[in-house]
């Protein structure tokens, strides 16, 4: 590969923020690459600014202009004309930390000529919260060992607000291609299928304590908005179906269980948020989208489904009639607000 790592950034309309994301990765120096794909602009001049960054910056930036296919499909571009080893998707909003961007960049280095390639690495990310002017930092120092590679066996437990997410995860650019990782077009949410479906690829990780990914969020019209998610709602269940159908869970298990344990909890957590935005929907069509979800996951693997739907992360989304359901939405604002994860 020609470069250690690409940067993919995804941009629709994202001229009022996108500058101050690409000018973080930037700091990296002649050993990135920046994909900067313009998803189908036209409110705005996001294509003259790609343009202009790949103009001053030829040997770092280019500039991919397509017809708008969503956040998914600038994802697939990214991953289709990746040169770099490493392969991290930013979104225009959000924004790297210099500091831990060199830190990260050093280790990579050391791993790049490594006899076995590191599979996947990973850092913390930050909720950078515009509403209060607060942030949360997530850390992994109670799942991953630190300073040297590991393998599923040797991680701990996840707390329920601690998932890997896209902002944290690193993969490796030809694992990716080889477990032929394609997102859906205009799809929102489509980052947890990034994240999920490589897993089982995996072969070894490594995990450094810095803070690298600046998570911006509380902008009204932001994907993770409650009120946009439930107008949203068939775009999240699309993605999930997507997940359940991606890989058999009790294979998974078989193989190594600590992976098959992750990946059932945030196939629940899936499930969970799907059944929580159907509910605060309430409509009879709604409701009825949330039964079929359940019923279909019965027909993929009964045994799962039961386990799942009766779970601490799932079953309070599970409780009968109409007080139920308005129980069900009280308690996932309650873990909102604590949480404070959107």
């Amino acid at each position: 590969m020609d470069k250690l790592i690409t940067f993919a950034v995804p941009c629709y309309n994202s001229a009022a923020y996108m500058e101050h994301c690409v000018e973080t990765l930037l700091q990296g120096g002649d050993d990135i690459e920046i994909i900067l794909v313009d998803d189908g602009s036209t409110k705005d001049d996001t294509p003259a600014i790609c343009d202009r960054y790949q103009a001053e910056y030829p040997d770092i930036v280019r500039a991919i202009h397509q017809e708008n296919g969503g956040h998914g499909e600038g994802v697939n571009q990214g991953l289709r004309h990746a040169q770099g080893m490493y392969y991290k998707v930013v979104d225009s909003d959000d924004w790297l930390d210099e500091a831990a961007l060199k830190a990260v960049l050093d280790k990579l280095r050391a791993f790049a000529g490594a006899e076995q390639p590191l599979d996947l690495f990973i850092a913390n990310y930050v909720y950078e919260h515009v509403e209060d002017n607060t942030q949360k930092v997530m850390k992994y120092t109670n799942v991953f060992p630190e300073g040297r590679v590991f393998t599923w066996n040797e991680i701990g437990r996840f707390r329920p607000s601690q998932y890997l997410l896209m902002h944290s995860v690193i993969y490796r650019t030809e694992m990716l291609r080889a477990c032929r990782l394609e997102l859906p077009k205009h799809t929102f949410y489509v980052d947890n299928i990034f994240v999920y479906q490589p897993l089982p690829y995996v072969k070894n990780m490594y995990y450094l304590d810095v803070d690298l990914y600046r998570y911006f969020i509380g902008r009204s019209d932001q994907s993770v908005n409650e009120k946009v998610m439930v107008t949203r709602v068939d775009q999240q269940l699309r993605v999930t179906y997507h997940m359940i159908d991606s890989h058999d869970l009790r294979q998974v298990s078989a193989e190594h269980k600590k992976l098959g344990r992750y990946m059932f909890n945030y196939l629940a957590m899936m499930m969970a948020i799907s059944s929580i935005f159907l509910v605060i929907d309430s409509s009879p069509e709604a409701l009825g989208k949330r039964t079929q979800l359940w019923e279909y996951l019965r027909t993929v693997d009964s045994g799962i489904y039961h386990k799942m739907k009766y779970r601490a992360v799932s079953a309070f989304t599970a409780f009968p009639g109409y007080q139920g359901r308005k129980l069900s939405v009280g308690l996932y604002r309650l873990a909102r607000k604590i949480y404070k994860f959107n």
